[in-house]
């Protein structure tokens, strides 16, 4: 009977720890309509036309980041306050680097800073 007791011990102490480790989650929610999930400060992106140069869905053209491999469109700034989006070096047409900070949330960056960073040569 000691036996069967502790594989049911066992067991229900195995089925708490996995109800705890799937509905914690550390990774980002980058789903729309979710919450801030992280904080960027001062950090190195790559930013272009989110739909000219990263492959997001959308019309026209919308400034976006890649931050540590992930797209967001971009709020707070606009894809023309950083020059001719269309120009050789635009958004359109290269990726760029630029210094941002702001928050991920919604699916979305929200700028705080944009620091355009200048074209290596």
């Amino acid at each position: 009977m000691k036996n069967i007791e502790i594989k049911n011990l066992l067991i229900g102490m195995l089925a708490t720890v996995l109800f705890f480790a799937c509905t914690e989650s550390n990774a980002p929610n980058n789903e729309p309509g979710g919450e801030i999930t992280f904080e960027i400060i001062e950090q190195e992106v790559e930013a272009a036309c989110g739909q000219c140069k990263l492959g997001l869905e959308g019309s026209g053209c919308d400034l976006a980041v890649r931050i540590d491999g992930t797209d967001f469109f971009v709020d707070g700034t606009k894809i023309d306050d950083h020059g001719d989006a269309h120009a050789e070096d635009g958004f359109c047409k290269a990726i760029r680097h630029a210094k941002v900070s702001g928050q991920v949330g919604n699916g979305r960056f929200v700028v705080k800073s944009f620091e355009l960073l200048p074209v290596e040569k």
